[in-house]
């Protein structure tokens, strides 16, 4: 796509940018079914006019906004020669980190096309891979660090792409096993009031794990890697006083753990392991009074060589759009308010005077 002055009286500061699509790639993979893509692209760029004849696509408009139009379809043309279809979600993603970039709300380094082509696991005809800037940034981090943090709202995809970081190693011989763990701590709930033995009543924690287990791996798979040690289940309260080597560990729902637990935790690490720790610390539902572990060690091992910190947002979540705008409300109301976890302060009371802040 190259720009070139306005061919009828442009306004001042305008710009003409014509793109043509090559002729292997159908039009309705670039402007969508409908032209859905594209009417994404409009309503993203509402000052600028965008004509589609044939192959040839042309924008019109602000300088800057075309050049950044001329972006968004380079872009898309690099994800689709990888074979990889471009959706709605994809294109919205791509233009929020471009105007993040060009706001100098990103460094940059890497463009949508590097994010979205990322795969990190394929399975059963699906492949997952990270969607957003930050959400590589995490993938990437857990790459290269021994202990990792995921820290964010419902929806980001801490505790998926942790799995399947997970199962990849466990593939690529990386590691032996793979170890799973929560603490079976639920709001509201306590287990020594659910029916049945001790194991029926911790399941239904565990029961998210499974279930992402089963995205990744053939089913038939996971009973006999269960039996071979290869793969465990198990609560937090299972892992002490032991030594994990040769493991992919990762502890989820880690707000959830009081300073005791995480120190435990965090010590049961042995050689050629990896640790990722994934959590929401606007979600804690430990009893009042008891200070959520994942806060504290925030301030205990930020900036410790090898371990690292990867913090999402709402602007991160995968899920339905309305989760991302119903955690923002949330931070809002919390803000306002001066409270945790909309109602509560996690354990942990104002100074005085003063509205408590979460970390």
């Amino acid at each position: 796509m190259t720009q070139t002055p306005t061919a009828h009286t442009p306004a001042q500061g305008q710009a003409r940018a014509q793109f043509t699509v090559p002729a292997q790639h159908p039009m309705v993979t670039v402007l969508g079914s409908g032209d859905s893509l594209l009417r994404v692209i409009e309503k993203a760029f509402p000052a600028a006019d965008i004509h589609v004849r044939g192959n040839e696509i042309s924008a019109v408009g602000d300088t800057h906004d075309v050049a950044l139009i001329q972006r968004v379809f380079d872009e898309m043309m690099l994800v689709l020669r990888t074979g990889q279809p471009m959706t709605e979600d994809a294109v919205e993603r791509s233009i929020a980190m471009l105007k993040a970039s060009e706001n100098g709300e990103s460094d940059g380094q890497e463009t949508p096309a590097e994010v979205l082509t990322q795969n990190i696991l394929s399975s059963r005809g699906r492949t997952i891979r990270p969607k957003t800037l930050n959400q590589k940034r995490y993938v990437d981090a857990i790459d290269k660090h021994t202990i990792v943090f995921g820290i964010g709202p419902a929806g980001t995809g801490k505790t998926y792409l942790a799995m399947a970081k997970a199962v990849q190693a466990l593939q690529s011989k990386q590691v032996n096993r793979i170890i799973l763990t929560r603490p079976a701590v639920e709001a509201g709930e306590r287990l020594g009031f659910l029916p049945g033995t001790l194991y029926e009543k911790i399941d239904p924690y565990l029961r998210p794990l499974y279930d992402a287990l089963h995205d990744m791996l053939d089913p038939d798979s996971i009973p006999r890697l269960m039996a071979a040690g290869t793969i465990e289940v198990a609560p937090l309260a299972y892992m002490r006083g032991r030594t994990l080597n040769d493991a992919f560990i990762i502890l989820d729902e880690a707000q959830n753990t009081s300073p005791e637990q995480m120190k435990m935790f965090l010590t049961r690490l042995g050689f050629e392991s990896k640790i990722v720790i994934t959590g929401d610390v606007t979600q804690v539902d430990l009893p009042g009074g008891t200070k959520s572990g994942l806060r504290q060690v925030q301030d205990i091992l930020e900036g410790v060589d090898d371990v690292h910190f990867s913090r999402l947002s709402s602007q991160d979540v995968v899920r339905h759009k309305l989760v991302g705008r119903i955690v923002d409300a949330y931070e809002q109301y919390d803000s306002r308010n001066g409270t945790e976890n909309g109602g509560h302060n996690g354990g942990r009371a104002p100074k005085h005077g003063a509205k408590a802040k979460g970390k």
